[in-house]
């Protein structure tokens, strides 16, 4: 700064190209608003140090580091929104500039700068939905509000969080800005009720186990078959929300328990007449627990364990189909994709996966063509049941990070060249099993973090099926095109001309109705006053008053309108009389609302109410009058 001969280090080569990004992409210039300028140079400083913690490996998130730089990103987006008034997301465009200055001296900055820019922007679109409903929630409560203490309810700033997703210390920034403060105690007051009332919906209580015979653990057999005489060897009582059901752990079993993302095995338990459902199986402590929806008449003797073939054959087909996805996934978009999580049931599959960009339809197609060529090879499974850890990695076994594996683990591999896996889950005999693979949905779930959900077999058929269906349904409504794109694509071009020539003909007409209204202006105590009814919806109504604002001085408009169930006011004051009269649009229409069984607020200079007496619009127009006569 003193080598520059500048007076504040914003004004140093360090700033000015970002700050001039800033001003260029928001159409703003710096050093015109003292608040503007504030903004810009907020937006400066936390887009460099967002930018070089990303480069350095730490991402946004809800915890710990990665909270203090959503907390600073966030807290950049809110000033660009809320001072420079960008409603779309731009802090991301800024790291172009950024790496150009600082490339040379933190090379990271510039090999990841595509990565940065994604994870930056994932942020602002997310946290811009969030700030739109907020911000409008807090300004309405802070008009509305008329707190001597200035002091924002606990009670608010918990619906704020709760039900709109908007942090707490942003609520405790904006309310310091203005000189306010949250009732902190309130809130926290709120918390606990909610974490009670959780507490309390979550409510689950377990009786001891009743032990029949003594065991260690579950021995499970269900890799080799789906059927088998067991024992009931201990069960116990789980109440839930006023349910029971009852677990049962048996001496082996062929139910398959949750685990590694596949759901656990359904059937049933037989013993003479009598059949108790097996509605899931979970793991716990190396017990294999089956959930019962009734215990049997009878707990000693030999029961008949039989599997849910159909559920469970299905359910293999999605498993194995995750392994030659993995394997797909890994040649076509390169080694560093990582399995982060998958979830197979009998009707489709999920898988997470490690990947910062979002495929291509080419990529998907490939990976797509990739796993049903391996399905109709009909690779037969290659299931080794006792290797060694060091042996399976050895081997090129891949090992889910995070996991903990025992020293000897199970090996499933389609083709040792192709998909090899440490895996403990049940598996089709032969890839051709699958029957069809079928991609429904590519998308992001984290940064960094990709999700594919798809289908296999018969539900992939019926997909396909349904697709051609609705293809031919378009055709029919189209008259059978050659080329029903390229119809589709003529058939928008058109609706969207009609749309545009639509919006030129009310907008034509609205200029007609702002005439009209001009021509009955009335004078009440040397301000300009229009009160009309009109037939018109109330985005119409805010155009009409928003272009009389922008081109009239000295003017109160009051315009009603009315919907099928409800009357609206809507009130602009033209800016030099909030000025120089200090007249409130949101507080004068809160009292003529009353005339019509109704209540409202806004801004200063323009504020909508609704009611339900329409007849009561002509009182409302005079006690506005009143209020004017009354300056």
């Amino acid at each position: 700064m003193v080598m520059q001969g500048k007076k504040s280090n914003y004004d140093t080569d360090v700033f000015v190209p970002l700050i001039n990004t800033i001003a260029r992409l928001s159409g703003t210039q710096y050093g015109s608003d003292t608040r503007k300028d504030i903004a810009m140079r907020v937006i400066a400083d936390h887009l460099r140090a967002v930018s070089f913690c990303i480069a350095d490996g730490q991402l946004p998130s809800n915890i710990k580091a990665g909270y203090v730089i959503r907390r600073i990103l966030r807290r950049a987006i809110r000033y660009a929104y809320v001072f420079l008034d960008m409603k779309e997301p731009f802090v991301y465009k800024l790291v172009d500039t950024l790496s150009a200055q600082m490339g040379a001296f933190f090379p990271e900055i510039s090999l990841q700068k595509d990565f940065i820019q994604r994870i930056i922007e994932q942020e602002e679109i997310s946290f811009l939905k969030t700030l739109s409903s907020g911000l409008s929630k807090f300004e309405n409560y802070i008009e509305k509000e008329s707190s001597a203490q200035k002091t924002i309810s606990g009670a608010f700033t918990f619906e704020l969080y709760d039900t709109y997703g908007f942090p707490v210390d942003l609520t405790v920034l904006m309310a310091r800005e203005i000189g306010w403060q949250v009732d902190m105690k309130a809130f926290n007051t709120c918390m606990d009720a909610q974490k009670e009332r959780s507490k309390k919906a979550a409510n689950v209580e377990i009786s001891d186990w009743i032990d029949l015979e003594k065991v260690q653990d579950t021995v499970f057999i269900g890799y080799d078959t789906t059927e088998a005489d067991v024992k009931i060897v201990k069960f116990r009582k789980v109440t839930a929300k006023n349910e029971e059901v009852y677990h049962l752990v048996f001496d082996h079993t062929p139910f398959y328990a949750e685990s590694g993302g596949q759901v656990g095995d359904k059937g049933t338990l037989l013993a003479g007449n009598e059949k108790v459902s097996i509605i899931n199986t979970i793991k716990e402590n190396n017990l294999i627990i089956h959930l019962s929806d009734a215990l049997p008449a009878q707990v000693n003797g030999t029961f008949r364990a039989v599997v849910d073939v159909q559920k469970r054959k299905q359910t293999a087909a999605n498993h194995s189909a995750t392994h030659l996805l993995h394997a797909a996934l890994r040649e076509i978009l390169g080694k560093h994709v990582e399995q982060k999580g998958s979830l197979v049931d009998e009707q489709r599959l999920r898988f997470d996966f490690s990947h910062y960009a979002r495929m291509t339809d080419e990529e998907i197609k490939a990976v797509e063509d990739m796993v049903n060529e391996k399905i109709r090879e009909n690779i037969v499974t290659d299931d080794i049941r006792q290797m060694s850890y060091k042996e399976a990695v050895g081997m090129g076994a891949m090992a889910l990070f995070g996991e903990k594996y025992s020293e000897n683990v199970r090996v499933i591999a389609f083709d040792r060249n192709f998909s090899v896996e440490l895996c403990g889950g049940t598996h089709v005999k032969a890839t051709g099993d699958i029957g069809l693979f079928k991609i429904l949905t590519e998308s992001a779930i984290a940064a960094g973090t990709r999700r594919i959900e798809a289908l296999t077999g018969a539900a992939a058929f019926n997909h396909l099926y349904t697709f051609v269906h609705f293809k031919n349904e378009i055709a029919e409504l189209l008259k059978k095109p050659a080329d029903i794109i390229k119809s589709l694509t003529e058939l928008i071009a058109e609706n969207e001309k009609l749309g545009k020539e639509l919006e030129k003909f009310r907008k034509s007409a609205l200029e007609d109705v702002k005439k009209d209204l001009l021509n009955e202006i009335q004078t009440i105590n040397n301000i300009q006053f229009i009160a009309k009814v009109v037939a018109l919806d109330m985005q119409s109504v805010k155009d009409i008053a928003f272009a009389l604002r922008s081109s009239q001085k000295n003017m109160v408009v009051l315009l009603a309108c009315k919907t099928a169930d409800k009357t609206n006011l809507s009130l602009l004051i033209t800016d030099d009389l909030v000025e120089t009269k200090k007249l409130n649009a949101g507080q004068i229409i809160r009292e003529i609302a009353k005339e019509i069984k109704g209540g409202g607020g806004g801004q200063p200079f323009f504020a909508t109410a609704g009611g339900s007496d329409f007849n009561g619009v002509d009182k409302a127009f005079n006690a506005a009058i009143t209020l004017l006569n009354a300056l």
